[in-house]
């Protein structure tokens, strides 16, 4: 192999691995900043009275929306990629992605996206302020509040260069798991984690599109005196003859993706558990092929249910329960998954490690969000709730405990994979404890308020009477989220440190069965060496009875 210099080495590197870590960094840097913005949200709804002038209702919104874009496409998105990044070439076996180039350039793609974010903050006017769904007429008429200048201009143009990438980055992981697979890696032998990417990935092809256009016709709403989502309306008391639009495409437009984006964040994060469960019971997974065959469904309904976050637009009842209809349905697939996850502990050989134990909480986290769903996707029950902080619960019970909680995992459990080294056990439990019993009640508890009738997307909750029994969770809320938002310091002191100094690992120290282990630890450029690996197994041959191992690697031949 041709020498590297360190730039090319660790900076603009092909290398799948690099790049992976590349995303999980850059995952890592946004999210202490979306995790501020949260603090300083619920700081302002505990204490109400305190610092109005510090955080006016303008400055409020556009941190909340701030919040909501940084956490689902620049946090959670970001830290999938890198993960995806890592794993799939190594769990296909695989030398490297499809495209190694365009792989660097996916992820050079969404540097300047983040950084465009984070300068909408600087600017006149603020940050973007019409909320994360971007919702027109806030977001397309740049007069409408002071987030509507340049700082929703600078909110458009990173997120079409995020999807830009994101698209570049998911053409990459479809093309290196469909045709790059090694010798024996069938579809039916490949672990669940590639199922799942290789079912985000094709949600995401489909359904990135049209916001791409809606941004993109939003963009000249607001440039070219366009009216796609406009129309005649009252701005600070003078009439602006403005067109003739609808708001309401916008929304179908951004739903469209919306609805299938929950999975393709939602469907790798189950599938990392359904990988790491196996490794900690010492048992198979239950269910492998009804949860590839369930993610298959979910998949194409996705695509059809998005309606249902737009119950309150005064649509027609029939279309309505249409959409509450395919909604219920797209439980069933979804349940299989949950009850595949339960089963997969029974009659487990427990081992109580830290991937295992986020494991457990994203199963905890996957059946309290899934119930709460039940009624937002039905439209007698999401009429009252739509504008509630049921909704708040419910989006970060999925988007927010699932997602993080299952990368946590993920990283802990293939930490020693990606350096080489062992994260610490010890402060690997008390970030655990400290992040998913908080979190978890934290979005059970806005459940709980929003049965109370409490409004989101509001500056002051109080300022209504029938809040104030309803406000008093607001306290318990906010010190439970600043203990969250410490307790991440553990997790990053953990990380940073193992890199240098922690306990060396072996290429399998967990005595797992798929293909990344049998790697080195960290693995070279190439991955495995002159021969590629040769699978003859399936991936979760644990308790085979072949032998005194309760384990048996997928390169093993089975014996006659």
């Amino acid at each position: 192999m041709e020498h590297q210099g360190f730039f090319r080495k660790y900076v603009f590197s092909y290398d799948h691995k690099v790049i992976g870590i590349q995303y999980l960094v850059t995952a890592m840097v946004m999210a202490i900043v979306a995790g501020g913005l949260a603090v300083i949200i619920r700081t302002r709804l505990a204490w109400p009275g305190v610092g109005a002038k510090a955080l006016p209702p303008e400055a409020y919104i556009s941190f909340v929306t701030m919040h909501g874009t940084l956490m689902v496409f620049f946090v959670v998105s970001l830290a999938l990629s890198g993960l995806a990044n890592f794993l799939i070439p190594l769990q296909i076996g695989a030398r490297d992605m499809a495209y190694p180039f365009l792989n660097m350039l996916s992820y050079w793609t969404i540097v300047p996206a983040c950084l465009i974010m984070l300068a909408s903050f600087f600017v006149q006017g603020g940050a973007a302020a019409a909320g994360w769904t971007a919702y027109p007429p806030l977001s397309a008429v740049k007069e409408a509040v002071p987030g509507s200048g340049l700082g929703q201009t600078l909110w458009l143009l990173g997120m079409a260069i995020f999807i830009f990438s994101f698209t570049m980055g998911g053409l990459n992981f479809l093309t290196t798991i469909l045709n790059l697979r090694t010798r024996g890696m069938t579809m039916r032998r490949m672990p669940i984690t590639m199922w799942g990417f290789l079912v985000a990935t094709v949600l995401a092809i489909l359904s990135f599109p049209p916001l791409t256009a809606a941004a993109l016709m939003l963009l000249a709403d607001r440039h070219l005196d366009t009216s796609f989502f406009v129309t005649d309306m009252l701005i600070g008391g003078k009439y602006r003859a403005l067109g003739d639009g609808t708001p309401l495409l916008f929304q179908h437009l951004f739903w469209f993706l919306g609805h299938p984006e929950v999975y393709v964040l939602v469907l790798p994060c189950i599938c990392m558990v359904f990988d790491i469960l196996p490794v900690f019971t010492r048992r198979p997974i239950f269910g492998y092929r009804p949860s590839v065959y369930s993610m298959l469904v979910i998949g194409v309904l996705s695509m059809i249910v998005w309606g249902h976050h737009m119950f309150v637009t005064g649509m027609n009842p029939y279309v309505g329960k249409y959409f509450s209809i395919a909604t219920v349905i797209i439980t069933a697939p979804f349940s299989v998954l949950g009850v595949n996850l339960l089963a997969s502990l029974w009659r487990a050989r427990m081992r109580f490690a830290t991937p295992m134990l986020f494991a457990l909480a994203v199963i905890s986290a996957v059946g309290l969000g899934g119930f709460g769903g039940l009624f937002l996707g039905t439209m007698t029950s999401d009429i009252y709730f739509h504008d509630t902080y049921f909704v708040v619960g419910h989006f970060h019970l999925m988007i927010g405990t699932v997602t993080l909680l299952s990368i946590f995992g993920a990283t802990y459990f293939w930490f020693p994979k990606m350096f080489g080294r062992l994260m610490d056990e010890r402060l690997g439990r008390w970030h655990f404890w400290l992040t998913a019993g908080p979190m978890i009640t934290i979005f059970v508890l806005m459940h709980m308020q929003g049965l109370g009738g409490m409004v989101r997307r509001t500056y002051d909750p109080s300022i209504y009477g029938y809040n104030q029994m309803n406000s008093v969770l607001r306290l318990p809320i906010t010190f439970l989220a600043f203990l969250l938002f410490a307790a991440q310091s553990i997790f990053l002191w953990n990380f940073t440190r193992s890199i240098f100094r922690g306990a060396k690992a072996t290429a399998n120290p967990w005595e797992a069965t798929t293909l990344e282990w049998v790697a080195p630890s960290p693995p070279p450029h190439g991955n495995f060496g002159d021969v590629l690996p040769v699978v003859h197994r399936f991936a979760y041959e644990y308790s085979p009875g072949e032998g005194q191992a309760d384990f048996v690697p997928q390169t093993v031949e089975k014996t006659a």
